[in-house]
């Protein structure tokens, strides 16, 4: 056992590290974590990358704390365990949830540890995250992994699919309406077929000609060209009988396809919620809309961020019996991470990379 063998030393391992914004990450040997009381240790057999890491790479985001550990979508396998903790629990297999709320305030005691004020970590973003060998958690964030789900397929379960499960929470959509994915890859793909499992009819939204083709295999009634954004509401118009779209997520965030789904002739129809999921750099790229529209229309803006952890639990059950299926481009070794990104910033990926820490997922 990993606790036995530290013996006093401080044991190290690899790492992907943000040294600052606009800095490139580093594959650093760092101490591995020891779990603290209530904590887990997961050994890591395969981590996600998103783009949540271009955003840090470019400076994007930039939330004052590093070095730090990169990596949120986390899968492995519990090796040590702190105290308060089931040594019955060593050996399990797990998907990780990043956020560790106060638990003190209303949205903690709501479950809704991402809105949370003062959070205690958030893996990846403040804290030491899962682009590494291992990673310590609270034990309730690791959270049990059916076997018949690989480590590959399980790690973008963990922001891919739970930011979909979570966005269409929000979303209070209702069997029969029209859903519109705007940008359909890592998160799209799990916004499309959780909402086919919904009972939606579902357009898919992108300038891809292979992800809308990827899209419409995993569900999706239609699929449009958004190479010229101004003609994306007028086809949604088109194939909802010019009604507009009952609820449209926004997982691209830039000027022209936000202005694509607001306005009169928007592709948001009357009551229509348009949830925004991603965003861009840059104040060119703010969310603007004359309000006449919205208040004629009676539409909603709303905002998702993140995931809860019952959505993680929700998001592994649906993934286990099959409902959604986990899109995973490429699988590296983690020493080759910055290939990974490099694909991921050109646009050159069908789904999700997957990086290795330990050399093999099994």
């Amino acid at each position: 056992e990993l606790g036995r063998r530290r013996q006093g030393t401080a044991l190290r391992m690899q790492a992907v590290r943000y040294k600052g914004p606009r800095q490139p990450f580093v594959l650093d040997m760092v101490p591995i974590p020891e779990p603290n009381a209530g904590e887990v240790l997961i050994e890591v057999r395969a981590a996600a990358l998103c783009h949540t890491e271009l955003h840090f790479a470019d400076g994007t985001l930039d939330l004052g704390v590093m070095p730090i550990t990169m990596g949120h979508e986390a899968a492995g396998t519990i090796v040590e365990v702190g105290s308060g903790v089931s040594r019955g629990r060593i050996g399990e297999r797990v998907v990780s949830y990043y956020y560790v709320g106060c638990g003190i305030c209303r949205w903690c005691a709501d479950g809704n540890q991402q809105i949370c004020a003062n959070l205690k970590a958030e893996y990846g973003f403040i804290s030491d995250g899962g682009l590494a060998q291992f990673i310590a958690v609270p034990a309730v964030n690791a959270v049990f992994l059916p076997e018949n789900i690989t480590f590959e397929k399980a790690a973008p379960i963990g922001c891919g699919v739970t930011t979909a499960v979570h966005a269409i929470s929000l979303s209070n959509v209702k069997p029969g309406e029209w859903a519109a994915v705007y940008g359909v890859n890592g998160v799209g793909f799990g916004l499309v077929q959780v909402l086919k499992h919904r009972g939606l009819h579902v357009v898919a939204i992108s300038r891809s000609a292979s992800r809308r083709e990827k899209a419409l295999a995993l569900g999706a009634d239609a699929a449009i060209d958004s190479t010229d954004a101004m003609t994306v509401a007028q086809a949604v118009r088109a194939l909802t009988g010019g009604e507009g779209a009952d609820v449209l997520f926004e997982c691209v965030g830039r000027r022209e396809t936000m202005d694509a789904c607001v306005g009169f002739a928007g592709a948001l129809g009357r009551r229509g919620r348009l949830v925004l999921v991603g965003y861009t750099a840059g104040d060119e790229h703010a969310f603007r809309c004359h309000p006449i529209p919205l208040i004629v229309y009676e539409q909603s803006i709303i905002g998702s961020v993140g995931a809860t952890l019952d959505d993680l639990k929700t998001s592994i059950q649906l993934v286990a019996d099959g409902a959604v299926e986990t899109i995973v481009d490429s699988v590296l070794p983690l020493t080759e991470f910055q290939a990974g990104l490099d694909k991921m910033k050109a646009c050159d990926c069908m789904g999700k990379v997957v990086c290795l820490p330990c050399g093999t997922s099994d």
